[in-house]
Formats: C-alpha cells, sequence, structure tokens
C-alpha cells in the first residue's frame, strides 16, 4: 500500500487507514523502530510496571501487604562491627 507523507508542523507524517490500525490492534499508541532503512511500527508494549499501582492498592485493601522479612535491624554486637 503507498501512503501519502503530509507536513505536520515542522514534521512530516502518514494517515494509516482506522482498518488496518484496527487489524494490528493498535488503538493510541505504537512502537516504531528504524532497522536497515525500513520503518517497523508495532502495537506499543506496555510499560514494565504498568498496573502495578492498582495492584499495590488491591493488596493493601486485602491485607496482603505484609512484610515477607523482618526490617529491624539486630544492633546487637554493635561493637564489634568493623568500619570504614
Amino acid at each position: 500500500m503507498k501512503l501519502n507523507i503530509i507536513t505536520i508542523g515542522n514534521s512530516k507524517g502518514i494517515r494509516i487507514p482506522s482498518a488496518i490500525l484496527k487489524q494490528c490492534n493498535i488503538e493510541k499508541e505504537l512502537d516504531l523502530e528504524v532497522k536497515d532503512n525500513e520503518i517497523i511500527l508495532k502495537p506499543a508494549k506496555n510499560k514494565p510496571r504498568d498496573g502495578w499501582d492498582n495492584a499495590f492498592k488491591l493488596m493493601r485493601r486485602r491485607n496482603d501487604d505484609a512484610l515477607i522479612i523482618d526490617d529491624a535491624l539486630d544492633l546487637d554486637g554493635e561493637e564489634n562491627w568493623e568500619w570504614k
């Protein structure tokens, strides 16, 4: 498929038909990669920590946010520590 390059301010762009965006599951964002002189467009990947905030809030509501390891320092024997 040939597309015309259009001017958008100081940049250039293309218009991608809605049917192609739908076919490729592209909604609002996409990833652009340049490889071997070719432009590759792909559906945007989720951010690695996307949704963590909601997961942590849900853990808190379920009281499932207890510490796995003790966070208290054992200061007994502090005089034996070697400070550098």
